[in-house]
């Protein structure tokens, strides 16, 4: 079985992810999966976090066993039975910065697919350790003078950034 998952992160109207993996693959699996495929650092620690339906923390697993688990001995389908279907994966420790991903549906396996896989992506890939997630597309709003009125853009001098 597959189970498909939905990342944001919380506070960016910007960043998505949608994955899929086998119900049989580890949390180290979709760890290693998630440090490629963002471009984080392979040697940092990171964890998940099982949540409840209320959003309380339930479960840690980490790369060493909390009491939960390690990562390389709970698997997908296991977390999901305990009725985890939100997971934090914290990739930065130290700012307690995470990305949550959502349990949205199972689905059979399609022929000649190799899991785990990104399905859909919006935005930029988190910084590891910047200190918040930042990316260019969340400027939706008007850029100000120090006064707090609206600068008009076609106003800017040539070749001058706007940031």
């Amino acid at each position: 079985m597959i189970y498909k998952f939905k990342g944001s992160i919380p506070g960016s109207k910007v960043f998505m992810r949608e994955y899929e993996i086998e119900g049989g693959s580890t949390l180290y699996d979709f760890n290693e999966f998630l440090t490629n495929d963002l471009g984080f650092s392979p040697g940092q620690m990171t964890l998940f976090r099982g949540m409840d339906r209320f959003g309380e923390a339930r479960s840690e697993y980490g790369l060493f066993d909390m009491g939960d688990g390690s990562m390389d001995e709970v698997t997908i389908e296991k977390v999901i039975k305990r009725g985890e279907k939100e997971l934090h994966y914290v990739f930065d420790m130290n700012r307690r910065r995470y990305i949550r991903f959502d349990f949205i549906e199972t689905c059979e396996p399609l022929a000649r697919v190799s899991y785990p896989r990104l399905v859909a992506e919006k935005g930029r890939n988190p910084e590891q350790f910047a200190k918040s997630y930042e990316d260019f597309d969340q400027m939706s709003e008007p850029l100000e003078n120090m006064d707090g009125t609206a600068i008009d853009e076609s106003e800017l001098p040539e070749n001058e950034e706007s940031l």
